[in-house]
Order: structure tokens, then sequence, then C-alpha cells
């Protein structure tokens, strides 16, 4: 499951619209709509905030290649 279903299924669980979304995790709403989307490329510490809103949390590992 990519992060935009996973997003918009726990906004829609929480009974959340964009808007609220937006104004709670003090992000644009076209941020939220654009990831939902797949579009965009939001920066990690954007995507935080709105997966704290939501009640996520996100485990992310940092790979060196040579």
């Amino acid at each position: 499951m990519e992060l935009k279903d996973i997003m918009k299924q726990r906004r829609e669980i929480l009974s959340l619209t964009q808007q609220d979304l937006a104004e709670m995790a003090q992000v644009g709403v076209a941020t939220i709509k654009d990831i939902e989307r797949g579009k965009g490329n939001p920066a990690l510490n954007t995507v935080k905030k709105i997966l704290e809103v939501l009640g996520i949390e996100i485990d992310y590992k940092v790979r060196q290649t040579i």
C-alpha cells in the first residue's frame, strides 16, 4: 500500500476532510490533495506532521550506496 492510500484511508476512518487535516497538520490543503493524488514531492517534515495528526508512525532507514 502506498503512502497516498494509507493517508486517505486513515483520514476517512477519522472522519476528517482534507481541509481538516491540512489545518491540524499546519500545511496547505493543496499539499494534502497532491499527496492523496500521488502528485508532488512533499518534504519529509511535512509528511511527518501529517502522519502525526493521523496517528501513524513512520519508520525509515537511510542506506548508503557506493
